[in-house]
């Protein structure tokens, strides 16, 4: 498949490099800065942003996002990722205030799982050439949302339909890397509807080959019953396979023993099989309001290989682990939207209600190779978690003062059976109120500046494992998010720039032996971040966004420790060109500054880094495009991710403290052809 796309994308622009084909309309990669008393500090992405760009990665998705989060891979490509923003780290998306993702209305943040809390690995099933748009909640001010929403909310929506009922998209490039995407979207009479595959493969620059295997089919069926009524059905199956050469010692990379792509443990890795279908139902009324339905049905098993201490604890068999989670979930929302003109009043309200219940086997084995050799905890979990919500906002002065609050309430159950220790199983509850406010003013109409404060209480549950066996310790942590900024929207150039202030009542660490977590008290961080994009000519814009925390610290301790782990300076900058001559792209920079893995020692620091990605496509013909992309451009040798934490690396070997990486990618080149035949 490599050499096919490579082979046609380059006849392809051969022969028609000169053909004159029409232009398409000219489309900007634009940030929409927004606020309103319902959706208030909500940055908006479209569907070019990903329709353009060819994905070597599924981790690339975040990249594209520019909200400030800075993700990395914990193991070269095939299990989630480890998140990072606003100076906490969320581990693999739902510790220390978490970071919520979901996927229409489907919350991908998995609860009480086998390799973290509010892992993120669904999001593998998700194909970019899909997305409709993504909504960007810089912090949980949006009563609609609850558990992991501490730092922010991404809401992914997807297409009913394609524009053509033909799309494909064929690209390869180096490390053995290939994908295709094949989608049929048919032309109905008051319906939507497509079918898609996607399949990808890469070994990655690894002496242990990746072998990183990925298969993903989606459905969708909507079906309009009357003006503005719609009942829709999706269908999904994904499952990826993959090698891992996990995190090295960076300080015998450094001494060259040991390759920046090298390993340790041959055996790491893992296997997902995933399936969901979800139905939704929207219908409007003559009194102005709308009513939303959704629910879904998700069956996962996961099963992943890790050694991150190598000979520490075991020297005569080694360290390594494996980890399982088999679960169902099911899930239901609710919404009912009023909006109502009373004079020079406008009034919206939202009340909703929300049902997510996982039924869990999660376990902790060790192993020698990828088979189980005992068993360290194994656990039957159930997670219940129910919620009710209201939420107002008011517009005066002709939009120029919204104001908005809500309020949100959320109960969990957390049960658990001890296949181990019966003694440690059993069952808890408890639940946690949230409020939020919001204001936006434009003091003038001719002057375009909006003042804005946002207020939000955001929630994070913890493992129910450790709900159980330690009763005492919070079962449900609370982020307050105040934030309080200016933006402008004029003509060509929009800006936002805001100052925030987090408090985590409890921060949580991750302990990797045995898939419990750490509570460490509380937290503060504050910080500013800035957001701009300039339309420079019809054809050519610039985007830039920076997050930059000035301090992150434990608030009761003396002396003063501080967070770590995650950076304190995030930024993203694209300069994009839209159709100039047929050509269209982006040269997009990522960087974040160094930043402390240890809360008391400052010399012991992760490096930062630049990196700089291109992306190019070229409009052949009607229905033809060529895509080429550079990941890395560069070729800047960077680690996504580094953690400190104690290794050996032999059974004679010391055991030593030091630093653990995962390389980013090298320069990647990677090129293909997009078709789209038979528009609507």
């Amino acid at each position: 498949m490599i050499r096919l796309a490579l082979a046609l994308a380059l006849a392809a622009s051969r022969a028609f490099s000169d053909s004159g084909a029409p232009e398409a309309p000219t489309r900007h990669d634009r940030i929409v800065v927004t606020a309103s008393a319902t959706e208030p500090a909500v940055d908006l992405r479209n569907a070019e942003t990903f329709n353009r760009t060819l994905f070597t990665r599924d981790d690339q998705l975040f990249q594209q996002l520019n909200a400030g989060i800075n993700a990395g891979q914990h193991e070269g490509g095939g299990k989630s990722l480890e998140i990072r923003r606003f100076g906490f780290n969320l581990d693999h998306g739902g510790v220390n205030g978490g970071l919520k993702v979901l996927v229409d209305g489907v919350q991908q943040n998995q609860s009480t799982q086998g390799h973290g809390q509010g892992y993120l690995g669904a999001l593998k099933s998700l194909s970019p050439e899909l997305i409709q748009e993504i909504a960007i909640t810089n912090g949980p001010f949006s009563a609609e949302y609850g558990d992991f929403s501490g730092l922010g909310v991404v809401h992914i929506h997807q297409r009913e339909s394609l524009p053509d009922q033909f799309t494909i998209r064929l690209q390869g490039g180096n490390f053995d890397s290939g994908r295709g995407f094949l989608a049929y979207s048919p032309e109905l009479y008051k319906a939507d509807a497509y079918i898609a595959y996607e399949g990808s493969y890469t070994n990655g620059p690894f002496q242990n080959p990746s072998r990183y295997r990925r298969d993903n089919f989606n459905g969708n069926y909507a079906r309009t019953l009357s003006e503005g009524e719609k009942l829709g059905l999706r269908l999904l199956f994904g499952r990826n396979n993959f090698f891992s050469s996990g995190q090295l010692p960076l300080d015998l990379v450094d001494s060259g023993s040991l390759d920046r792509f090298g390993f340790l443990d041959p055996t790491g890795g893992g296997r997902v099989k995933l399936a969901t279908a979800s139905a939704y139902y929207t219908k409007p009324n003559a009194a102005g309001g709308v009513f939303k339905m959704d629910g879904f049905i998700s069956r996962s098993l996961f099963d992943l290989y890790s050694n991150f201490t190598f000979f520490r604890d075991n020297p005569a068999n080694g360290d390594a682990f494996a980890q399982h989670d088999s679960r169902l979930q099911e899930g239901a929302n609710l919404q009912y939207t009023r909006s109502r003109q009373l004079g020079w009043l406008s009034l919206i309200v939202t009340t909703g209600a929300n049902f997510h219940s996982n039924q869990i086997n999660v376990g902790l084995y060790p192993r020698e190779g990828r088979t189980p050799t005992g068993v360290t905890t194994r656990a039957n979990a159930r997670v219940d978690n129910g919620a009710g919500y209201g939420q107002l906002g008011l517009s005066l002065f002709n939009g120029r003062l919204l104001i908005g609050g809500g309020l949100r309430f959320d109960e969990f159950r957390f049960g658990v059976t001890n296949r181990v220790d019966p003694v440690q199983g059993g069952v808890q509850s408890g639940g946690r109120w949230q409020g939020k406010g919001n204001l936006a003013f434009t003091p003038a109409v001719r002057l375009p500046v909006t003042v804005h404060v946002n207020y939000g209480r955001g929630i994070n549950s913890s493992d129910a494992r450790a709900v159980v066996i330690s009763p005492t310790l919070p079962r449900v942590a609370a982020t307050d998010f105040y934030q309080a900024g200016l933006s402008s929207n004029h003509g060509r150039f929009s800006v936002s720039a805001s100052a925030f202030l987090i408090d985590h009542s409890n921060e949580q660490v991750y302990i990797p032996d045995d898939g419990s977590y750490e509570f460490k008290g509380r937290s503060r961080a504050y910080g500013y971040e800035a957001k701009s994009s300039f339309a420079l000519t019809r054809r050519l814009s610039l985007n830039i966004a920076l997050t930059k925390v000035a301090n992150a610290f434990y608030r009761d301790e003396m002396p003063r420790l501080y967070v770590d782990s995650a950076p304190h300076f995030v930024t993203n900058a694209a300069l994009t060109v839209a159709n100039w001559k047929g050509w269209s792209g982006s040269l997009r920079m990522r960087a974040i500054n160094h930043y402390r893995l240890d809360s008391t020692d400052p010399s012991i620091v992760a490096s930062g880094h630049t990196v700089f990605d291109l992306g190019l496509s070229r409009r052949i013909r009607r229905g033809v495009e060529f895509n080429f992309s550079i990941d890395n451009a560069a070729n800047r040798s960077y680690y996504e991710t580094q953690n400190y934490f104690e290794s050996c690396v032999s059974p004679l070997a010391p055991v030593v403290s030091r630093i653990h990486g995962t390389p980013g990618y090298p320069l990647t080149l990677m090129a293909g052809l997009t078709l789209r035949l038979r528009g609507k």
